[in-house]
């Protein structure tokens, strides 16, 4: 986590580095960083934000929008795609807003 302003129009930049190199990521070797907007914030209901990879490559530029519900479910998060890589994220997000002051 480069940088990080957790409001409605406030924005990041995040690296994910990958330990496995099982693939390469978009940006260079095993990495994939990209820069990303607040667009929403609704408190314990939603989440949105535009992202949008660093990359030469043309086919996988461009802006990504998220949208993120959250709901209280018995069994946890539950997410469709990229399951593995959200949990991730989202268990590193958890430990850096409860640590914050």
């Amino acid at each position: 986590m480069h940088s990080f302003d957790s409001r409605e129009g406030g924005t990041f930049r995040i690296s994910l580095i990958y330990d496995v190199l099982a693939g390469l990521g978009k940006t260079t070797g095993p990495t994939d960083t990209y820069p990303g907007l607040f667009v929403e914030l609704v408190p314990n209901e939603r989440v949105v934000e535009v992202d949008e990879f660093v990359t030469t490559d043309p086919e996988l530029q461009g802006e990504m929008r998220s949208i993120i519900t959250l709901s209280d479910e018995g069994g946890g998060v539950s997410i469709p795609e990229n399951e593995a890589g959200w949990r991730m994220a989202l268990g590193k997000l958890a430990a850096l807003v409860e640590s914050a002051p």
